[in-house]
């Protein structure tokens, strides 16, 4: 096929074990699903329905990467995460059969320009200003499902200069891993190359240029970003 203009470059995610990469189509977002997260942005976790937003295919960043810190923002916040990368989808997926759509994890964080998001809030208006700027979504490499198996339970954790802000456990997740494609793939269809990023733990908070932020999730792997 000619195009008018030079296709775009696939965004891509690095996988364990080889030197093939994993094609990224969209990014979806749980909002807080963590009950500890959601006490400290003011919310009620008690099972409220889950809700959702995306972020750029092309705001991934790999670990080792330079995050460049985003104009339009004096106060960008951390937020680690288990990442599902999708090897296939669907609609009205049942939770019963939603781990077979999985191909594998990986540890991310979900950028965030808190000043930004505060104020759209506050008018009524979408948050992709704040959620989906450039390098918004670095990304570890993807441990695949076949190797690893599909974590239930597991500490998550960032530290900022070695500093430890984030801790949680998998175990935690108000909406486990199946529910979330479920109650997705409700609203979207789901397709091979989708990330879902599952919720934060308690302890966002602001990342300023020269610091450095390293996470990880127990059996999944870690992330290591500088903020330039």
């Amino acid at each position: 096929m000619q195009y008018v203009i030079s296709p775009p470059t696939i965004p891509a995610v690095a996988v364990v074990g080889t030197d093939a990469q994993f094609p990224v189509r969209r990014i979806y977002c749980v909002g807080r699903n963590y009950a500890a997260h959601a006490r400290e942005m003011g919310s009620d976790p008690d099972r409220e329905p889950p809700f959702f937003f995306t972020k750029a295919p092309d705001s991934v960043l790999p670990s080792g990467a330079a995050f460049p810190y985003p104009a339009a923002s004096d106060n960008v916040h951390h937020e680690i995460e288990l990442v599902v990368a999708l090897a296939s989808g669907g609609s009205d997926i049942a939770a019963d059969n939603a781990l077979a759509c999985i191909y594998g994890y990986a540890v991310g964080l979900d950028m965030t320009r808190r000043d930004v998001q505060g104020a759209l809030k506050k008018s009524g208006r979408p948050w992709e200003a704040a959620k989906a700027f450039e390098h918004a979504a670095p990304c570890g490499a993807i441990q695949p499902a076949a190797t690893l198996g599909h974590p239930k339970e597991g500490a998550i954790w960032l530290d900022v200069d070695g500093e430890r802000r984030q801790q949680g456990d998998l175990a935690d997740l108000i909406w486990s891993v199946p529910e979330i494609i479920c109650e997705l793939s409700k609203l979207f269809r789901l397709a091979a190359g989708d990330l879902i990023y599952t919720g934060t733990p308690a302890g966002v908070g602001p990342v300023t240029r020269g610091q450095r932020m390293r996470g990880g999730i127990d059996g999944v792997g870690e992330i290591d970003i500088e903020v330039v």
